[in-house]
């Protein structure tokens, strides 16, 4: 698995979707959160998916950021977990892949139709 569905899962961020703050610069501590959410989010959509793992040496740079995350915040882990829980649940509700009655949460169907 390339570097797709880790870009798809910052696509489910814009306000017009989730709605998660992308306007991040490196080095911060939101811009390791939002990289954290999509690292997640392309983990659990390969998982589902069935597919490879095979590019993880693309997280070297990220992994010093996401230890000072997880450091300084102890629900860091819980609250990027939830979110790509739901954008990989989008992606996956997207690509016909989830049926909408698995979806209890009315913000999925607003972002469908952005």
């Amino acid at each position: 698995m390339d570097g797709t569905y880790h870009e798809l899962s910052h696509w489910t961020g814009h306000a017009s979707r989730l709605g998660r703050d992308l306007k991040n610069r490196f080095g911060t501590a939101a811009y390791a959160a939002e990289e954290l959410v999509a690292e997640l989010s392309s983990a659990m959509l390969g998982a589902e998916l069935g597919l490879p793992v095979t590019h993880l040496d693309s997280h070297a740079s990220y992994i010093e950021h996401w230890l000072k995350l997880l450091k300084d915040d102890d629900r860091a882990i819980l609250t990027a977990s939830a979110k790509a829980e739901e954008a990989s649940t989008l992606l996956l509700k997207l690509g016909g892949r989830v049926m909408p009655e698995q979806f209890d949460d009315a913000s999925d169907d607003a972002a469908l139709a952005a």
